[in-house]
């Protein structure tokens, strides 16, 4: 039977996702948001190049979003910011697949949790214009972008004899899937006889290791096709140690267990090689991405169906201790591979390669009379001086690491020079790669300007000093005091790996302490704004972050512990005693005017202190039972607090917390923060992340909640917002709000439609114009515009430009088309252009 000819009955719901802002709530003037550069911070787990079009670049992440890569700015470009509160999971993508016939197409299998952390089943996103607007067919099952085994794959493949066909390797034994209509319907292929079996833990009582991971990757045979006629062989990989390769060699109508494959270990990565006819695995024994300890290397030549092992380090060695992913090979000449350690974790992973089809193999370091090693590779970090970590191993570890998880390494198909890969906290590159065969070192750089894929835990913008101080998890978090340049260095002595919570002194903030969870210390304390740091000491029994407040005038610091309840300390960390009255697990924070108030939350109750956070006293305040809540006091204004409560809106107190009144205009509210008095008003400007008249996003308030403007829209909304968000108290409207993902983005008040130059259709130009045509097809073509501004003072930029055919969707500008004349503009966030500075406008038209 030929699935390719097949519409069977749909299985999931489609539906189109558009990327238009919202008409309810829209901010006018719009809000520009840009991103507080990190540049990376999370685990990149695949990277796809187009084989169509040059420089066509994808990588996914497991909890940030889908980038592009945009050659003509060196950065990644988000695809998914659009993914919003309700439907959050859709930032961890487990796939993405471009079309190896039509490049202006892209899929993207998302979800994060296979298990209730997640409330919604995944999906497969479509794109016809390089992931511009999408849409998105829901699947009647869960994905796992942040699950065990995350890294293989990739899992989503096009046909590339006919890209109408699509499959998909689902998880938690859900089995294969597959699409003949281009993604917009998918059925399950009844007559494929493995789902998987490989749960990292059976019996995880969690839900999350005990997960199958279940099919894992899918590759064609494109030699086994013509085009318009579907490929006759694919390939498909199982988590399944004992049977991990499966064939069809009819068009997915009938498969088999590979013949003769290698038992014992999960093929991570299938590769093939159509040109000699050779399929590549790369095992390990376990899923990954943190783990993997053997592991081997094989090459199948379908012909003659022989396996060879071809580990760099067999598994039968004593050296092998750890799995192989990462398998990559030149398509230029497919006979060079390259593939990772999965993870070795000490002293670095190793890259091998290999030029005659894994006969032999070079390693990107090798020892040279322990402890010294050799080194084929070069390591930059000067972009992401912060990659590291402030450490100074002892040989032979160093300092910047290769990286580890390595599970996305990828050679350019049109420039064998160049190569990806991800890593636990950045995406490297390098673009000398054919060096190494020299004999020569390569020189490796962080390429991830643009994908910020940090979560964000906590925010603080004090009133001098650093405009922001993040709180991060895994990294700890950084002193920011340029937001558009990257930090040379996240906080110091001590490094705590997630930093949950910071606060500083309201009438001397250069006074911040900050607390989170690492293996020995959980407390920093700051007397210069954030700048350098002690460890302070610990009340006994501490076992990790939770929540800290500093009093008004530094003089008290209470920590609301993991361990050992609510501690209070006089003496800059130095020694602690219990504070009174309160529950394990409150919620604290100070007053911002008075030294002697503090307040805390717990089970529907609400506390203060009156002596520096000593003893607490229940209040009589009537607030909602259950449910998530947040709150905070308001700078310069004694006893007004404001709480947040993810079912009944935002509450209000003036009284110190005695009694509060909910506002009636805000339906839900996930956090709030205060930010500088707008104009004429004395009350601080209030932010929210709250649903208002119905529509959710982030919100101003001037004049403390009687009215809210919408500051974002549909088109920015980055998925799981709320656990941190502050306001800046020295920029009127400017806000920080903190993603789960998507790092820290900004916002502040943009120009009006076309920023105060020539609207669309009128004028000419004031800045120079190229076009440059990027492909083409029957129908219609796809193109570039330059534009760059040759003078020696900024201008808001406006351009004419002669076009063939009618434009059909154009990015990064407005625009209008009268004949063969094209007018642009800026959009706001890009209408004026620095000196001597460029910046590109893309679209297609049909002909």
């Amino acid at each position: 039977m030929n699935f390719a000819r097949l519409r069977p009955a749909p299985l999931c719901l489609a539906l189109w996702i558009g990327l238009g802002a919202s008409g309810a709530g829209a901010a006018t003037p719009p809000y520009v948001w840009k991103n507080v550069r990190i540049d990376g911070g999370g685990f990149v787990s695949g990277i796809v190049f187009s084989p169509a079009e040059k420089d066509l670049i994808y990588a996914r992440t497991d909890i940030g979003g889908l980038y592009r890569w945009e050659e003509a700015g060196r950065r990644w470009l988000p695809l998914l910011d659009w993914v919003g509160q309700d439907n959050w999971g859709w930032n961890g993508v487990v796939s993405v697949a471009t079309d190896p016939a039509d490049p202006r197409r892209v899929y993207a299998a998302v979800g994060m949790y296979t298990n209730g952390w997640d409330p919604n089943n995944g999906a497969i996103l479509r794109s016809a214009d390089q992931g511009r607007t999408w849409s998105a067919t829901v699947l009647p099952f869960k994905l796992g972008g942040n699950m065990p085994g995350r890294g293989m794959g990739e899992r989503l493949a096009v046909d590339p004899n006919r890209n109408s066909v699509l499959y998909f390797g689902a998880p938690s034994g859900k089995g294969l899937w597959h699409s003949v209509d281009a993604g917009v319907t998918w059925t399950p292929v009844a007559s494929f006889p493995n789902p998987g079996n490989y749960a990292q833990d059976p019996n995880d009582p969690n839900g999350y290791l005990n997960d199958n991971q279940g099919v894992v990757w899918v590759t064609f045979d494109k030699a086994s096709g013509s085009r318009g006629a579907a490929s006759r062989t694919i390939y498909v990989g199982v988590a399944d140690k004992q049977n991990t390769v499966y064939r069809s060699r009819d068009a997915g109508a009938t498969w088999e267990r590979v013949p003769g494959q290698p038992v014992g270990y999960i093929a991570h990565k299938g590769v093939h090689d159509p040109v000699n006819g050779v399929l590549y695995i790369a095992t390990s024994d376990t899923g990954g991405p943190y783990d993997g300890g053997k592991g081997d290397v094989w090459k199948f030549e379908t012909a003659s169906g022989s396996w060879t092992r071809i580990s760099p380090v067999p598994s039968t060695s004593a050296d092998n201790f750890f799995g192989y992913s990462g398998l990559t090979i030149d398509r230029q000449n497919p006979k060079v591979l390259m593939v990772s350690t999965q993870v070795a974790w000490w002293p670095d992973t190793v890259f091998f390669r290999s030029t005659d089809g894994g006969a032999s193999w070079s390693r990107i370091w090798e020892y040279a009379g322990y402890p010294a090693r050799n080194l084929r590779y070069t390591m930059d970090i000067s972009e992401v001086p912060w990659l590291s970590f402030g450490q100074n191993p002892q040989p032979p570890e160093a300092t910047p690491k290769l990286g580890w998880m390595n599970e996305a390494v990828e050679i350019d198909p049109f420039n064998a020079n160049r190569f990806l890969y991800g890593t636990g906290a950045t995406l490297y590159g390098s673009e000398n790669l054919q060096s190494w065969d020299r004999g020569e070192r390569i020189t490796i750089k962080p390429m991830v300007k643009g994908l910020e894929e940090t979560a964000v835990l906590d925010l603080l913008s004090p009133p001098q000093g650093a405009p922001l101080l993040s709180a991060l998890g895994d990294i700890g978090g950084f002193r920011h005091d340029d937001l558009g340049k990257v930090p040379a260095l996240m906080y110091q002595s001590p490094f705590l790996v997630s930093t949950t919570s910071m606060d500083y002194a309201e009438l001397k903030p250069q006074v911040v302490v900050r607390v989170g969870n690492a293996e020995r210390q959980h407390l920093g304390v700051s007397t210069d704004g954030g700048t350098s740091w002690y460890a302070g000491q610990e009340p006994a029994g501490t076992k990790s972050g939770g929540m800290v407040a500093v009093s008004a005038d530094a003089n008290a610091i209470v920590w609301s512990t993991e361990g050992v309840g609510v501690q209070r300390s006089t003496t800059y960390g130095a020694s602690w005693t219990p504070s009174q009255g309160l529950p394990a697990g409150a919620q604290v924070r100070s007053d911002r005017v008075n030294p002697r108030r503090f307040y805390a939350w717990a089970g529907g109750r609400f506390y203060v202190s009156q002596d520096a956070g000593a003893s607490f006293t229940a209040t009589p305040a009537a607030l909602p039972q259950g449910g998530r809540v947040r709150f905070k006091a308001t700078p310069g204004r004694e006893g007004e607090l404001w709480l947040a409560h993810d079912g009944t809106g935002l509450w209000r107190s003036t009284d110190g917390g005695t009694s509060f009144k909910r506002l009636g205009s805000v339906e839900q509210a996930s956090n709030m923060g205060f930010g500088k008095a707008a104009p004429g008003r004395n009350e601080p400007a209030l932010y929210a992340i709250a649903k208002v008249q119905g529509v959710r996003g982030v919100f101003r308030s001037d004049d403390s909640g009687t009215s809210w403007t919408r500051l974002n829209d549909d088109q920015h909304q980055w998925g799981n917002i709320g656990d941190a968000l502050t306001g800046d108290p020295r920029v009127y409207g400017r806000v920080y709000v903190g993603t789960n993902g998507r790092g820290i983005v900004y916002g502040e008040p943009g120009a009006a439609s076309g920023g105060g130059g020539t609207p669309p259709g009128e004028g000419g130009s004031n800045v120079t114009a190229s076009l440059k045509v990027d492909n083409e097809w029957g129908g219609g073509y796809c193109a570039s515009v330059t534009l760059a501004n040759p003078a020696a003072t900024p201008v808001v930029w406006q351009a004419s430009v002669t076009v063939r055919g009618k434009v059909n969707n154009l990015w990064n500008a407005q625009w209008s088309q009268a004949g063969s004349t094209l007018q642009l503009s800026g959009v706001g966030w890009n209408s004026t252009l620095a000196p001597k500075a460029s910046q590109v406008v893309g679209f297609c038209a049909d002909r």
